[in-house]
């Protein structure tokens, strides 16, 4: 394990894995390196991989207040770690936290951004659903409800009632619980229901490949299409018969030809 010092002075902890030219892991709610750790394996065999914890999660310290700009620096010492430049793959939640760091002038030579979970439009009962939500994971974890507030996020996301008791027991995972925050504020899921930040794509016209899952539902396929129209040097790719998650033998070779190519 190395660690990197923020901006801030948080420690950020991370594995390097491989050669190559430098490729950095982001993963999304609830994930820390252990879990992204399969995908950066796989990676490794092509690139030099930076495969961290973000702050708050794992073996990475966490500095009050919050704010979106301070991941945004953590990127920012990664890349400085790996040379100057570098190359970014986020999921999920985390591909909205690398969108934000690419809109904010990080020097980041290839994007991609894998199924960030934002909401449609036009879709005003899934916004309001969203805000009501995230008020009360906030609530939840206000009254240091942790274990609960991951219960609660993890059967919104349809996990099976078997699996949910045992995630929300997990040490590891309860750890994390208040990184669900962190995440709602870079998703803007209470301020603007979680939708596209449209302001933001003008800005980011490095090459950004969006990926999304064949079998996802039909919302999230279209809104990675938007995402994708929406970025000025922006690609759109669906991954026929994968969901959210998908396996690192399939994964890989996608990310491994827009990279290099």
């Amino acid at each position: 394990m190395n660690r990197v010092t923020s901006s801030d002075g948080t420690t950020i902890a991370f594995d390097r894995l491989g050669h190559g030219w430098p490729v950095i892991v982001v993963g999304g709610q609830l994930a820390d390196r252990a879990l992204t750790r399969p995908t950066a394996e796989e990676l490794a065999k092509y690139f030099t991989v930076f495969n961290y914890d973000r702050r708050g999660r794992g073996d990475s310290g966490d500095t009050a207040p919050y704010a979106v700009e301070r991941e945004i620096e953590d990127l920012a010492a990664f890349i400085a770690e790996a040379g100057g430049w570098a190359s970014v793959y986020a999921h999920s939640s985390g591909a909205a936290l690398a969108l934000h760091a690419a809109a904010g002038g990080l020097p980041i030579a290839k994007l991609v951004l894998h199924e960030p979970p934002y909401n449609p439009d036009g879709d005003e009962d899934r916004q309001r659903d969203t805000r009501k939500e995230a008020e009360h994971i906030k609530t939840l974890l206000a009254e240091d409800r942790r274990g609960d507030a991951v219960e609660y996020v993890m059967r919104g996301i349809g996990m099976p009632p078997e699996m949910v008791e045992g995630v929300s027991q997990d040490p590891r995972v309860v750890a994390m619980a208040p990184t669900m925050a962190y995440d709602s504020e870079i998703m803007s899921d209470i301020s603007r229901g979680g939708t596209i930040p449209a302001d933001l794509l003008d800005t980011v016209t490095i090459p950004t490949l969006v990926l999304v899952g064949g079998e996802s539902p039909e919302w999230m396929i279209d809104v990675s299409r938007r995402l994708a129209e929406g970025l000025p040097n922006g690609r759109h790719c669906v991954l026929e018969g994968q969901e959210h998650v998908v396996p690192p033998d399939v994964l890989v070779p996608a990310l491994e030809e827009f990279f290099v190519g």
